[in-house]
């Protein structure tokens, strides 16, 4: 495969503009355009992986699988999607964004479309480690982008919101899936009726019309013809980094890397299961249908929404009250930790919308923890290497993941066996403590989170 091009040169008009803009003073806002890219194409992958996860119920009907094979097609996604992360941070460091995230985007969408085109068991597990692979490369890529553009105070908030285009894109599934189905469903493609497959096609309209954008749009901050100087000053306002190359296995030898991986390994397969499990939770427990569990579900993510966004801006408030960073993105992990404790409620109260509120609040907590964690990455190593360290965190959520998933197909399977399909305890409690346990973890690898002195090393 050859290597792309290198990003253009801005032309002569945009070097004039960016030389006026200069000139002038004028002050720019674009980082924030590039962030709301990044919102649109966290959307985008959230829903292509999240309409599988709604049409299980339904799906597993008609394709004929038992509910331990559904956790096992999860399992399998997530060992695709793990060795995605491990290979993707380091990809976009090495390939660049423009093109790098251009690539998986496109793989990712034709990954998603191609769920259209299987109608086994076998064929469902096919697709969905093609998926997997795909969609690991967006959130290395959207934290490297993050680093780039935004100085270390900028970062949460910027994190905290193109990370609610998770929870914009589960609610976007739930709610539009009942339309899509009626609006399209009776189509019919050489005498075929596409029925649910034409949930997995539409997908590719969000990664296509995003993949136009991000080429039209994207240039480094110093070479970006609508970034002005003094917003190029605030881009670059943290210390200067050196230049000096810094192999991957220079990484693993420093707590702060285990310290991020950490962090993510004890939480993200809780948010996996919320967006999985959430479908057959509903069903199983509340025995509500497709049409029905929409509103629980899409409620859940709409207010992680404003958890996500929440959590970026109170450790940037607390950062501008004085505090540390260390302080800041520590307190801020309390409170989500302390949010998330009573979620175990969920598998013993009879009345749906008390589950739902105990879920949301924890979906919410995990949003905003995942903006402080994210934010970890460019907290402790150069921008340079944010993609790979990101990319290693990400893994290590993925490997939680695999692990639970193990876990909940037994317990699901035990639980079905004894007539308790609404049987979910052990899970959800597994849940509560698991944020102030990684939490303390994460303080005890990295007390004051000192930068790693990745360069001192690589130089040496």
């Amino acid at each position: 495969m050859s290597v792309p091009p290198q990003p253009m040169k801005p032309s002569s008009g945009a070097s004039l503009a960016a030389a006026s803009a200069q000139t002038t003073g004028a002050s720019t806002h674009f980082r924030w355009v590039i962030c709301g890219l990044l919102f649109w194409v966290t959307t985008a992958n959230y829903i292509d992986r999240g309409v599988f996860g709604n049409l299980a119920p339904e799906l597993q009907k008609s394709i004929g699988w038992k509910q331990p094979q559904y956790w096992n097609m999860a399992v399998a996604f997530n060992v695709a999607y793990a060795i995605s992360l491990l290979l993707a941070g380091r990809l976009m460091d090495v390939l660049g964004l423009r093109w790098g995230f251009t690539l998986a985007c496109a793989f990712w969408g034709l990954a998603a479309m191609s769920h259209s085109l299987v109608s086994t068991v076998t064929g469902f597990f096919v697709v969905r480690i093609l998926l997997g692979l795909g969609e690991g490369g967006n959130f290395p890529a959207a934290i490297k982008t993050t680093a780039e553009w935004f100085p270390k105070r900028e970062r949460a908030l910027a994190t905290g919101i193109f990370n609610c285009g998770s929870n914009v894109g589960g609610v976007l599934v739930p709610y539009g899936l009942p339309f899509v189905l009626a609006s399209l469903g009776a189509l019919s493609v050489g005498g075929h009726v596409l029925g649910w497959r034409v949930a997995f096609l539409v997908t590719g309209v969000f990664d296509l019309g995003w993949i136009v954008a991000w080429l039209l749009l994207y240039r480094k901050p110093q070479e970006h013809p609508r970034v002005s100087s003094s917003e190029l000053a605030l881009i670059n306002s943290d210390p200067p980094e050196t230049t000096v190359r810094i192999p991957w296995r220079r990484l693993f030898p420093h707590r702060q890397t285990w310290a991020f991986a950490v962090a993510k390994l004890m939480t993200d397969c809780f948010w996996w299961f919320y967006l999985l499990g959430s479908p057959y939770f509903f069903k199983d427990r509340f025995n509500l249908t497709l049409e029905a569990r929409g509103k629980p579900v899409a409620c859940i993510y709409i207010v992680a929404s404003v958890g996500s966004i929440a959590g970026g801006w109170l450790s940037g408030h607390f950062m501008k009250l004085g505090w540390s960073v260390n302080k800041a993105r520590k307190i801020t992990f309390l409170i989500c930790a302390c949010c998330v404790l009573p979620v175990v409620c969920a598998t013993i109260t009879h009345d749906k919308w008390v589950a739902v509120a105990l879920i949301t609040l924890a979906a919410s907590a995990h949003q905003a923890w995942s903006a402080n964690a994210f934010s970890l990455a460019g907290d402790m190593f150069p921008r340079r290497v944010v993609g790979s360290v990101t990319g290693f965190g990400g893994f290590a959520g993925s490997v939680g993941a695999i692990a639970l998933f193990i876990i909940v197909s037994r317990l699901r399977e035990r639980a079905i066996a004894r007539g308790e399909p609404g049987n979910y305890f052990l899970i959800f409690l597994a849940a509560s403590f698991a944020y102030i346990t990684a939490l303390l973890i994460v303080h005890l690898l990295a007390p004051k989170l000192e930068p790693a002195q990745v360069e001192e090393k690589a130089a040496q």
